[in-house]
This record gives structure tokens, sequence and C-alpha cells, in this order.
């Protein structure tokens, strides 16, 4: 099983949908999480017919700020618990395997709503046995190896974070990739990078899905890098984009094989 967790900054550019579409091929996720659409509904419906996703939920848009999207495919049962403008809370299950509690978060970036956010958050399981998995864009940087540039580190700022994961029993899964989640995407001295998107799990959760593993995918057309769960490892080959190498012009055979190649075709 795929999923996809991204905040896209805006889903009305073109080449955002362009990289949405490519990542989903990529991957063929079964379930696909977009934070900050600033779309309304009647617009992403007609992206989500062009990524072949076969179910939809949304929290729309204030104004044009923030909104969210999700979207499943047919053998996912999933139901929506609980949403509101930082998550969308659900149930979850695949080809009748067993059920486990899936939340897609965009915590809020502003300072005097993260320790609200967080006690939210864990208000939604009772149980601290649940098996419960919860990816998308915690806006917290962890941990001093999480930053580079800008201002120090502060614990201060993850405080709540810390303490959400106390009290849940959470844990954050193995990610492989990038190191950052989000650029600034300037040069130099200016350069800020964060770890800023991240996939939560419980030892419940783990058991169910002891090879789980989380991918650190390319950010292009946002400054945050679309983050993608694979329950199952890297089992299935992933699809790469073929890319040119302009190095390969100085091969003396390279031209022989592209004319050749071109004749065939």
């Amino acid at each position: 099983m795929a999923l996809l967790a991204w905040n896209v900054r805006g889903l009305g550019n073109k080449d955002t949908v362009r990289a949405l579409k490519n990542i989903c091929f990529k991957y063929k996720n079964d379930i696909v999480f977009l934070s900050e659409t600033k779309q309304k509904k009647r617009y992403l419906e007609k992206i989500r017919m062009k990524m072949k996703m076969d179910n939809a939920f949304y929290v729309e848009p204030e104004g044009i700020a923030g909104g969210l999207a999700l979207w499943w495919n047919q053998g996912t049962n999933l139901s929506v618990l609980h949403f509101d403008k930082n998550f969308i809370d659900t149930t979850i299950s695949i080809n009748g395997e067993e059920e486990w509690f899936g939340t897609f978060i965009y915590a809020p970036p502003y300072e005097e709503e993260k320790q609200d956010f967080w006690k939210r958050l864990g208000t939604l399981r009772d149980d601290i046995n649940s098996k419960w998995c919860i990816m998308g864009n915690t806006n917290i940087v962890a941990s001093p190896n999480e930053k580079y540039g800008g201002a120090p580190f502060d614990y201060n700022n993850a405080k709540w974070y810390h303490e959400f994961l106390e009290r849940a029993y959470l844990m954050e899964i193995q990610s492989k990739g990038g190191t950052y989640t989000w650029s600034n995407h300037r040069s130099e001295e200016a350069e800020i990078c964060e770890k800023l998107d991240r996939v939560l799990s419980s030892p419940e959760w783990n058991f169910l899905f002891p090879r789980a593993i989380a991918i650190i995918d390319v950010a292009i057309a946002s400054d945050h890098a679309p983050i993608v769960l694979l329950t199952n490892g890297v089992m299935k080959k992933i699809k790469k984009d073929f890319k040119f190498q302009s190095k390969w012009i100085l091969e003396e055979e390279c031209s022989h094989l592209v004319e050749e190649e071109w004749i065939h075709t």
C-alpha cells in the first residue's frame, strides 16, 4: 500500500499538477493527501479524475488559504471520522485487511496555534494501544539535525509536539531520500532547509506493518517535498523518468545510435 502526503502550496499551477501526476504514476498511490490546496472542490474534482482516483473528501480553504484534499482508490476501505482545517482523521483497511487509524495533517505554522493543535490531535484516540499512523506536514523542526541555516534550533518551539508523542506513544517511521522536506529556495548564506513533513506511528501499527518505510521525494513546484509511505517496504519497482544526460553527446557512439534509432522509428 502506498500513501502520499504533500503540502502543494496551491494546486492552481500547471507545474504543480504535472508534478502530482508524475508522483502518482511513480508510486501508484492508493491514498493521496494534499494540504494547502487553496482551491475549491469543483476544481479539485477535475484534477482527481485526471489522476484516476476513485473517491474523495475535501476540507474547503478559508478564502485563499489552507484547504485539504483526500483521495483514495477502489479497494481501499476508508471512512472519515473527524476533520477540521488542520487534519482529516480516518479508519483504513485495504482488500479486507485489518483496520487501522490514519490521520492526515497540516499543522498550523503559527506558534500561538501549535499548542491547541497538538492537544486536539491527542484527544482523537482514547486507547493508547490503537493502531495509529499520522502523516503530513507537522510544521515542526524536532531536533537540531533537522535544520540547516536560519535561526538556531529552539526546543521550546517543538515542546508541544514532543509532549504529544510521549502521551500518544508514537514514534517517527524511518525515512529514506532527502534529509530535509522544506526549503526557502535561496542560495548561499540565505538558504534555510528544514524537516517539517513526516510519518508517525504507534507500536501496534508498526507490528501490523513491520517493513513500512517513508520516502522523501524531490520537491518540485512546491517548497515542500512529497512524502510517500510504503506499508510493505520498497517491494514493487518504482517507475523512474528517463532523463537524457548532456555528457552523452561527447560519446563517439552517441550520434550513430541516435541516427540508427531514428531511421527505425
